[in-house]
């Protein structure tokens, strides 16, 4: 039974961290060494082809650097140095053609680099070793976990600098593999390392500090699922859920204070908190990280606090307030139409004349281009501006007027007609619409074969 629940558990973990692999290589990059090493094979084959066909005719070589060139060879190269750089380039070429076999028994030989006390000691090299070797053991087919586990050790004490972020990606790697009492075992381990006193590692440390408390926030995920899912509730689960609770919230609680992007921390932070209805401090929570000027401006800090807002029925004018600012950031998305409709359930005019505003804002982008919700919306808004105001007319033209150049070309050409009619209702929202937003433009917006139909006031259509 214990069996079965561990399995469980690692497979909810794995499946969990490959979600959260995306955040973790945006946070702390640990593989833009390799997408720099692509870079620079690019500029190296190009400089090699330009040569004698490009410089030939004349032509300036571009001055946009791609990235570092790979060592070349130097008047004070010793043969123990030409032999590294060979084998360098060799390990770049099998990798690049996806010969992982080849690249790993070049590998082999590349770490004696580290013997060199002159250049092998550069934290350069260690990085550069760390890279390759986990590369080529994820892509080779008969790479173990024991082999992971030799790299990650030999190169965590290789160099101290590298010590705590090495820790954290073999970390990720044990949870992914189900490994999980190992994991936490490294994160002890990288909990009371130290070595000097630093920017990098005062940072390094507090991102350890947040994935280890996201493990405990994984694990507490479990019990909670396994604790609704048991017909005689089990106050053993609920103290262990607990436990987790408390461990995670010491952490994240301090982590997110911190200026920084901590989407899913502050998820999972916020999500345990409203389990145990401790509903001012997530909303607490969600609000310092929305508006606190000292973060970066992130969408997604308000896009969660409109989602926590909307989950505890907050008022109308509240939730239109924190969409505003999201439009600031992000005109173009999808919870603009909710914007816009809580704009129309307004009594003030001038909120139906921002809705009008709101919605040509996303039909700017072309990702809109052919959403029948956008355009239904923005028929709506114009419905109700001719309801309330007499110079409903006027104010679509003003707000129109910086459009007029390249609104046209952008939704109301015949091929724009020709893809849309497998649409009949969105070519006839478009159509109705093509008048009043462009009175002074010859368009060719119409069904083949057929008349176009011109809406009028009150929604009447005339032929």
């Amino acid at each position: 039974m214990a069996s079965d629940q561990h399995k469980h558990t690692a497979s909810f973990i794995n499946h969990y961290l490959r979600n959260l692999c995306v955040f973790y290589l945006y946070t702390y990059p640990i593989c833009r060494w390799h997408i720099r090493l692509t870079k620079q094979v690019k500029v190296i084959h190009y400089t090699d082809c330009c040569t004698d066909d490009i410089c030939a005719k004349g032509q300036k070589k571009p001055r946009l650097s791609l990235g570092n060139p790979m060592p070349s060879e130097t008047s004070r190269e010793t043969g123990f140095h030409r032999s590294t750089r060979v084998c360098l380039e060799h390990i770049r070429e099998a990798m690049l053609h996806h010969r992982w076999q080849e690249a790993a028994e070049y590998m082999a030989f590349y770490p004696q680099m580290l013997e060199d006390l002159d250049e092998g000691s550069t934290p350069k090299y260690k990085e550069i070793i760390w890279r390759l070797s986990t590369e080529i053991l994820h892509h080779h087919p008969n790479s173990t976990l024991e082999d992971y586990n030799n790299i990650y050790e030999r190169m965590k004490h290789a160099g101290v600098k590298h010590y705590l972020m090495i820790s954290l990606e073999h970390v990720f790697h044990l949870l992914l593999h189900g490994h999980i009492e190992d994991a936490k075992l490294q994160f002890s381990a990288c909990g009371s390392w130290r070595y000097g006193n630093n920017v990098a590692q005062y940072q390094a440390t507090k991102l350890i500090q947040a994935y280890r408390s996201l493990l405990d926030y994984v694990t507490w995920c479990d019990k909670k699922r396994t604790h609704s899912y048991t017909v005689d509730q089990d106050d053993s689960v609920s103290r262990e859920m607990s436990n987790y609770f408390r461990h995670a919230s010491a952490n994240l609680k301090e982590i997110v204070k911190y200026p920084g992007v901590w989407d899913p921390f502050i998820l999972s932070y916020v999500e345990m908190l409203e389990f145990y209805e401790d509903y001012d401090t997530a909303l607490k929570v969600l609000n310092d990280y929305a508006y606190d000027n000292s973060f970066p401006p992130n969408p997604n800090a308000h896009v969660y606090l409109y989602q926590y807002l909307k989950r505890r029925d907050a008022s109308r004018k509240r939730l239109a307030k924190v969409l505003k600012i999201l439009h600031a950031l992000v005109p173009s998305h999808e919870l603009m139409l909710e914007y816009s409709s809580l704009l129309l359930q307004s009594e003030k005019k001038t909120d139906v004349q921002k809705a009008l505003g709101i919605v040509l804002d996303m039909l700017d982008f072309a990702c809109w281009r052919n959403n029948l919700d956008a355009w239904k919306r923005l028929k709506a808004v114009i419905q109700q501006l001719q309801c309330t105001e007499e110079n409903w007319k006027t104010l679509v033209l003003d707000t129109m007027s910086g459009r007029k150049d390249w609104w046209p070309a952008l939704h109301f050409t015949s091929f724009h007609a020709s893809k849309d009619s497998v649409n009949p209702e969105l070519m006839e929202v478009k159509a109705s619409l093509k008048k009043v937003l462009c009175p002074d433009t010859l368009l060719k917006y119409t069904a083949e074969g057929g008349t176009s139909k011109e809406w009028t006031l009150g929604g009447k259509r005339k032929h």
